[in-house]
């Protein structure tokens, strides 16, 4: 597994820091450029927010990491929606 990125690491403290989740994976799916992620969340600040309101919440905190990206993938539960898909 290749060393995380300075990128890779200040995506994940911005997320960890302002939605605290219970889980969190960030996959570089770039195929080298470093530039193309997928991340998955689970933090209980989803709760009672539509998809797209999620979404939004995460491109908002991220908004400058997604200037330099050439895309970015997210899937967002709750923790109970996580533990339904899980069990």
């Amino acid at each position: 597994m290749a060393a995380e990125t300075e990128l890779e690491l200040e995506i994940k403290k911005k997320l960890t820091d302002q939605l605290e989740p219970t889980h969190i994976e960030l996959k570089d799916i770039s195929g080298g450029c470093g530039k193309s992620f997928e991340v998955l969340i689970v933090s209980e600040k989803f709760k009672d927010k539509p998809l797209l309101e999620r979404h939004r919440l995460v491109n908002g905190i991220l908004s400058e990491e997604i200037k330099l990206l050439h895309a970015f993938s997210q899937k967002t539960y709750t923790p109970e929606q996580w533990h339904k898909m899980n069990n």
